[in-house]
């Protein structure tokens, strides 16, 4: 069916009134802009990008006397550019490792080139490229271009991504370009009807353990520490069956590793489960991507590799087992999920990562001039990781709560218990006497004997956790250190409570 779709939309070429707004308005820079000018343009994934610059190549060829160079960072973004370009009649040459010189270059209009191969050929001396007017520097969020620049001082440079926001912090985007044109947003285009909407479903996730790298993302080694263990496991098979059982399911991972892990608990659990990464051979991905284009429940559990130049219209949910403090990232992955079909106007998005908590949803509108103008400030006004999880609910899982049946309500308000007690002038350490006798109660009735008692506390961890979070939260100075001492010292303090209770259970006991 999407096969059927693709081919048809490449046949029809059609421009929608959006796309045709938006080569108008770059066209106007492009006639009217000083010499050596550098225009950003900004269009979500799924908007038609390489349908946009197609045009602006054939309209370009048609009015001007010199060339284009269209520069990708990927072989597959290359060969599907050189595609599209073909079908809007433009004469086009890939220069690919197999290029070494081009006598031929004459015959040829247009220029499609991986950024590392044309620079290497340039380099070598063994290449020059006559009479280039305009350079289209497609993923221009990637910063590999900036090594041609100088290669083109002449041209017009049209660098055109889904997040104008550079992968390198220290090389902002503002630095290469002049201007940054906004193209329409992703609540627009689906309302239009050309994108799918997402909902999206959050599972509050601990990320205090992952470690950040000096790319600024979190490393892949502190990922895979925090999503292989058994509860993160466990979350993730339980999130899937409970929001996607039965759809076709595309996996995010930071660390191969932690793919390895999904696969084999996922095909435990006796689901039909692929992995795929970077090292996979051509034909291994081949295959599994033929595998997962014509299986209607598959599951793809993948690293990295299919956020760019991957598209499979027929995928029905995207499930985020990573953090990331890329919001490129965030919008490429997600994105796959957002291709239209006949009879699927909607995807769902499992967020495992609080990723949704940090960037806001995937539809909400973004202002990108101010995110182009001041990447710092946008970066450091992130919400870091202990702020979002500070607004964790903790809710009780429902095996754990059962073991607590004889209790009629498991929860505790910190912050209103804490604002009762400044109201009385009493000193705050009295929200967490009263947390201990509930914690206490809990386990001495639910149980037979002392032992079983203390076992069962132990079972109240992350209760724990969260109920001591909230209450330095509700302190005004507050250390790491004190917060982890005040767990310890709760704990030892329940031990004791449960034995105190369970001597007045016994004593009040009939004889």
């Amino acid at each position: 069916m999407s096969q059927t779709l693709e081919i048809q939309r490449e046949d029809k070429k059609e421009l929608y009134a959006y796309q045709k707004g938006d080569i108008d308005a770059i066209f106007d820079r492009l006639d009217n802009a000083p010499p050596k000018h550098h225009l950003l343009y900004q269009l979500p994934t799924g908007g038609g990008k390489t349908v946009i610059f197609s045009e602006i190549v054939r309209r370009y060829l048609s009015h001007n006397d010199k060339k284009v160079v269209v520069l990708t960072h990927r072989i597959e973004l290359c060969k599907q550019t050189s595609k599209m370009l073909t079908g809007f009649g433009v004469t086009n040459k890939i220069i690919n490792s197999k290029v070494k010189e081009l006598p031929d270059q004459n015959d040829f209009s247009c220029f499609v080139a991986m950024v590392e191969t044309l620079k290497n050929r340039i380099n070598d001396e063994k290449l020059h490229l006559d009479n280039i007017g305009l350079v289209i520097i497609d993923e221009a969020h990637y910063n590999s271009f900036r090594k041609l620049l100088n290669s083109f001082k002449n041209a017009f440079i049209l660098g055109v991504t889904a997040t104008p926001l550079s992968s390198n912090i220290k090389l902002p985007m503002h630095q290469s370009y002049h201007e940054l044109i906004v193209g329409d947003t992703i609540g627009s285009l689906i309302e239009k009807g050309f994108l799918a909407k997402a909902t999206t479903y959050s599972y509050d996730v601990g990320l205090t353990s992952l470690k950040v790298g000096i790319n600024g993302d979190y490393t892949v080694k502190s990922s895979d520490d925090l999503y292989t263990n058994t509860l993160m496991q466990e979350k993730l098979l339980h999130a899937y069956t409970e929001r996607s059982l039965g759809k076709k399911t595309l996996i995010f991972n930071n660390g191969i590793h932690t793919s390895l892990y999904v696969y084999e608990t996922f095909r435990e659990a006796g689901y039909d489960i692929r992995h795929l990464d970077n090292t996979s051979s051509s034909e291994e991905r081949k295959d599994i991507l033929q595998w997962f284009k014509k299986t209607p429940d598959a599951i793809l559990t993948s690293v990295g590799i299919l956020t760019t130049g991957f598209d499979e219209p027929t995928v029905e949910t995207i499930i985020l087992n990573r953090a990331t403090k890329s919001l490129t990232l965030y919008f490429q992955m997600i994105g796959r999920g957002s291709r239209k079909l006949p009879g699927k106007d909607e995807f769902t998005v499992i967020d495992l990562g609080n990723n949704a908590a940090r960037f806001g949803l995937w539809s909400d509108p973004v202002n990108w001039q101010h995110i182009f103008k001041s990447p710092e400030f946008y970066l450091e006004n992130l919400r870091d990781d202990h702020e979002i999880e500070m607004f964790f609910k903790y809710s009780m899982p429902p095996e754990l709560r059962a073991k607590f049946s004889k209790t009629a309500d498991v929860s505790f308000d910190v912050d209103e218990e804490h604002k009762l007690i400044i109201k009385q002038n009493l000193r705050s350490k009295v929200v967490l006497d009263k947390s201990l006798d509930q914690h206490a109660g809990m386990c001495v009735d639910n149980t037979e004997t002392l032992q079983e008692a203390k076992m069962l506390a132990k079972e109240l961890e992350d209760d724990i956790e969260d109920r001591i979070k909230r209450y330095s939260k509700c302190l005004s100075q507050c250390s790491k250190n004190y917060r982890e001492w005040l767990v310890d010292d709760y704990k030892q303090r329940l031990t004791l409570l449960i034995g105190k209770k369970y001597r007045e259970k016994i004593m009040n006991e009939p004889d």
